[in-house]
């Protein structure tokens, strides 16, 4: 096999680093190293004029902490019931279960992956007859960046006098119909964490639909003290306010936004290209024009069917070192399977490309198969389980070259039999 520097799946870049270090050096000279200063304010409106639709962006320090708090804000409270999609990240469903509320999961449509919007309000109307009330609010998910069909889940919403927040962390930069998702919703989730399409190191920010509702979430996340000359509280807040520093980062990030966009189209484009004529080997792709996906990640599917070198070995050893990202394992397992898993062939393949030092991953394990929520009410369709046992992530990130994209698909060739 051929020797190759390290693929990493998406690191975001920095811009001319001077920018940023520009930025960082102004708020060490000032001593602006807080969760307050100009380049928060500076970055946020960065932020608001990039998705537009006169919304006003608050900067908080991750997407996790936006979506707890555009919950709150929407007034969810213990005992309610949130819908959620179920094939997404964690940090979808688990703020509802900060605030003592339940997620409620829905499955996908096949063309975008993310919620399907007859199975949503299939749940609505029976969470209203088995509770006696609907749901509190409703979380779609921007899986890898695709657009989901926000058109018929605000009707939906609309209908039935529920919110709708979206879930837009992984979406920076994807359109619907020409409008940015996270601007349809009332709140709209953004990250910065270090693998997306910009980053702030960690980071991320809650869109809003005005400045008394931006006003309110900012009294939240810096610990809701009251104006007072001494630290009065009369309502729980959160310490969620990003940093100075961290946001100067993110005001360089901001200037190659556009720059980061073009290069994951471009190598989903390549992708689409270099793997038309694989057999078993199917690329992920927008439905039609109206989804401006951003191609966060760039996601394939392998036919069951498909035999890989060492496939016989998949699933013998329980992993031990780190996976998937910079927390890596840090808790030990016993069994190598779980009842829910890639399949083998799957897994053969990321163990095949990790020897040629390309990191690839399986998709997102849907949140109604998580041992976690193994009672948590769940409306499904076999979609997003059956694309988890057959998809697969790919790296995208502004360090991936052409030549990376060439190497990553021979590779791929090379390890079916």
């Amino acid at each position: 096999m051929a020797k190759h520097n390290r693929i990493f799946l998406c690191l975001a870049r920095m811009s001319d680093s001077r920018i940023e270090q520009k930025y960082v050096k102004e708020a060490f000279d000032t001593n602006w190293v807080v969760p307050i200063g100009p380049n928060v304010n500076g970055f946020e409106s960065d932020l608001e004029e990039f998705v537009g639709h006169n919304k006003k962006v608050v900067a908080l320090s991750s997407g996790t902490a936006a979506i707890h708090l555009a919950l709150l804000a929407s007034g969810v409270q213990p005992g309610d019931e949130v819908i959620v999609q179920s094939f997404t990240f964690c940090a979808s469903s688990h703020p509802i279960t900060y605030l003592g509320a339940i997620p409620v999961f829905v499955d996908s449509e096949k063309d975008t992956w993310n919620i399907d919007p007859v199975l949503l309000e299939e749940a609505i109307i029976d969470r209203k007859v088995k509770t006696g009330k609907y749901p509190k609010a409703i979380v779609p998910v921007s899986l890898y960046g695709m657009p989901y069909n926000i058109k018929r889940i605000m009707e939906i919403g609309e209908r039935y006098s529920i919110p709708v927040i979206e879930d837009a962390a992984e979406g920076m930069g994807s359109r619907f119909n020409g409008q940015s998702l996270g601007t349809f919703g009332e709140y709209g989730i953004l990250s910065f964490n270090g693998n997306k399409m910009i980053t702030t190191s960690g980071g991320g920010a809650l869109i809003c639909p005005d400045k008394e509702a931006a006003d309110k979430i900012k009294w939240y996340a810096t610990q809701a003290r009251e104006a007072y000359p001494y630290y009065q509280h009369e309502t729980i807040g959160y310490n969620y306010r990003m940093s100075n520093v961290c946001a100067g980062i993110g005001r360089g990030q901001m200037t190659v936004v556009e720059e980061h966009l073009r290069h994951h189209k471009h190598v989903q484009k390549m992708y689409e290209e270099l793997l038309s004529k694989v057999e078993g080997i199917k690329m992920m792709k927008a439905p039609s024009d109206t989804y401006d996906a951003n191609y966060w990640l760039c996601t394939m599917c392998i036919d069951p069917e498909l035999r890989i070198k060492g496939q016989e070995n998949a699933y013998k050893k329980v992993i031990t070192g780190a996976v998937g990202g910079a927390a890596g394992v840090i808790h030990a397992v016993t069994s190598a399977t779980t009842d829910c898993q890639p399949n083998d062939n799957v897994e053969a393949l990321r163990m095949y490309l990790d020897a040629a030092q390309i990191e690839v991953r399986p998709l997102w394990k849907p949140m109604h198969k998580q041992p976690v929520y193994k009672n948590n009410p769940a409306y499904l369709n076999g979609v997003s389980e059956s694309m988890f046992k057959i998809g697969m992530c790919l790296p995208a990130g502004p360090y991936v070259t052409d030549e990376d994209v060439s190497y990553i698909v021979s590779c791929i060739k090379d390890s079916i039999l």
